[in-house]
C-alpha cells in the first residue's frame, strides 16, 4: 500500500489545528472538484487524496493512530486494504457516465450511505455493522466569492447574482457595507457526503474607488468650487451629493481650502435605518480669467484700498 503523506497533501503541518486542516481542505476541495475541471483526470485524483487526508486528519482517532505508524501501511493491510492503492470503485454509488448536477456526463463517483463499509474504518479496523449505522454525515465545503460594487450602489444597496457550484444564487447588498466585508450565506455552498448539510457562501464585497467621493468610515470627503466673489461676499451654490442636489451655503469671507460640513449627507451607516454620516466639502476658489480693463481697474483700486484699511 503506497504511503501518502497527509499532511504535505493538504499543506499543512503537522502541528495543525483541526480548524487549519479544515480550512486547506475546503480551499483544495473547491479548487480540485471534478464539477470544476471539466472531467480532468488529474484534478479528480487530486480532489479523491485531499478528501482521503482530510477524512483521517479530521478524526483525533485516525490521525493519532496515522501519527503513530507513519509510512509502516502493512498493519493496515492485516485490517482488510488493498494491496498497491485504494480501489475507489468499491465505495462509491455513482457509475461511468453518469450525468452530473452540471448537466456534463462524467465518471465522477459521489460517496453516500449505500456503500458496503466505510474505506477509512477498514483501514483503521474499526468497522462493524455498529459503526456502519453511526457513520457521521459531512458538511458540504464553503465557497468563496467576490463581488465588485459603486459607492452609488453602496449607497443605495444592490443584489448581485452569483453562478456557482451549479447553482445561481441571488445575494441582496444592504446599504452601508463597508469595504473588504465578507457576507455569509447560510446553506449555498457544495453539497454535503452521505446526505450531509451543504456548506455556506462567503461573499467578499469590494468597492471601486470613485472619481467625485473619498469614503472614510460612514463620512464622504470631496471637493467644492467656489466662485471667488461667493467667496468673498457669501452666498450659495449647488453640489451634486449621492443623495442629489443640495444648495451649500458659503459664509461671507470663507477662504481657499477650508471644509464645510454638511450632516447626514454621507454614507449609511450598515444595518441601522435612517442613520447616516456626514459629508465634508473641501472649498476650492475660482479665481476669474480674461478680465477686461474695467475689471483689472477695479480689482486695483479694492487691492488699494485694501492696503489703506490694513496700515
Amino acid at each position: 500500500m503506497t504511503y501518502k503523506d497527509y499532511y504535505k497533501e493538504l499543506g499543512v503541518s503537522k502541528t495543525a489545528t483541526p480548524a487549519e486542516i479544515k480550512k486547506a481542505y475546503r480551499t483544495l476541495a473547491n479548487k480540485y472538484h471534478p464539477d470544476k475541471n471539466g472531467g480532468d483526470k488529474s484534478a479528480e485524483e487530486r480532489f479523491k487524496v485531499i478528501s482521503e487526508a482530510n477524512e483521517v486528519l479530521r478524526d483525533p482517532a485516525k490521525r493519532k493512530k496515522y501519527d503513530q505508524f507513519g509510512s509502516d501501511w502493512k498493519h493496515y493491510e492485516e485490517a482488510g486494504a488493498k494491496p498497491g492503492g485504494f480501489d475507489w470503485s468499491k465505495y462509491s454509488s455513482g457509475r461511468s457516465g453518469q450525468t452530473n448536477h452540471q448537466g456534463q456526463q462524467g465518471s465522477y463517483r459521489t460517496f453516500n450511505d449505500d456503500v458496503d463499509y466505510d474505506l477509512f474504518e477498514m483501514l483503521f479496523g474499526q468497522h462493524n455493522n455498529q459503526t456502519k449505522s453511526k457513520r457521521s454525515v459531512v458538511k458540504g465545503s464553503d465557497l468563496e466569492a467576490e463581488a465588485i460594487i459603486t459607492l452609488e450602489e453602496t449607497y443605495n444597496g444592490t443584489s448581485r447574482l452569483l453562478k456557482l457550484d451549479g447553482q445561481t444564487i441571488k445575494v441582496s447588498i444592504k446599504p452601508g457595507i463597508a469595504n473588504g466585508q465578507r457576507l455569509k450565506i447560510s446553506g449555498k455552498g457544495s453539497i454535503g457526503l452521505r446526505g450531509g448539510p451543504k456548506g455556506d457562501l462567503f461573499l467578499s464585497i469590494k468597492i471601486a474607488q470613485h472619481s467625485q467621493f473619498k469614503r472614510v468610515e460612514n463620512d464622504l470627503h470631496s471637493n467644492l468650487p467656489v466662485d471667488l466673489y461667493v467667496a468673498v461676499l457669501g452666498g450659495k451654490t449647488q453640489f451634486k451629493s449621492l443623495k442629489g442636489n443640495v444648495t451649500v451655503n458659503v459664509p461671507k469671507g470663507t477662504q481657499n481650502g477650508i471644509e464645510l460640513r454638511l450632516r447626514g449627507l454621507g454614507m449609511p451607516r450598515y444595518l441601522q435605518k435612517n442613520e447616516f454620516g456626514d459629508l465634508f466639502l473641501k472649498v476650492n476658489v475660482i479665481l476669474p480669467a480674461n478680465l477686461s480693463k474695467e475689471e483689472s481697474e477695479l480689482f486695483n483700486k479694492l487691492s488699494q484700498l485694501r492696503h489703506v484699511n490694513l496700515n
